[in-house]
């Protein structure tokens, strides 16, 4: 068992990554959160589905930025390496082609720091929303 020295919470694995403290409220909050080297690309992320999803309300729902309409229409959330973005199973199958450069499985696509395509997010955010499919 590994103990973070920070919270005092006890996890498997070591250096297990996690909230220290209380959860972030806004999704602007959980960006500063983050590593200042993730910032630029968490935000990037934001600012695109505010772009495509101007009517969505922001959330952090499941301890992730969500962006909602009368459901989840998409999360995304920073991880080690990459930032995980989850528009649901049918999006992934719908744009598979233009997922190959990514790992993805079931409704996941991690998206690598520094290789955020922006127009390919910006199309997953509309067409989760057009169709009704989401996360």
């Amino acid at each position: 068992m590994w103990k973070c020295p920070k919270c005092g919470k006890e996890f498997k694995k070591i250096n297990q990554s996690h909230y220290c403290g209380e959860k972030p409220k806004t999704i602007e909050e959980y960006i500063m959160l983050q590593d200042e080297d993730k910032q630029g690309d968490l935000f990037l992320i934001r600012k695109v589905l505010r772009q495509a999803l101007p009517e969505a309300e922001e959330r952090i729902s499941w301890s992730m930025p969500t962006y909602w309409k009368n459901h989840n229409i998409l999360h995304f959330a920073a991880a080690k390496k990459h930032i995980g973005f989850y528009p649901g199973s049918e999006a992934v199958e719908e744009f598979e082609e233009e997922l190959k450069k990514y790992s993805v499985n079931k409704g996941t696509i991690r998206i690598p720091y520094g290789c955020v395509d922006t127009d390919l997010i910006k199309r997953i955010a509309q067409w989760c929303r057009d169709t009704g499919n989401h996360a």
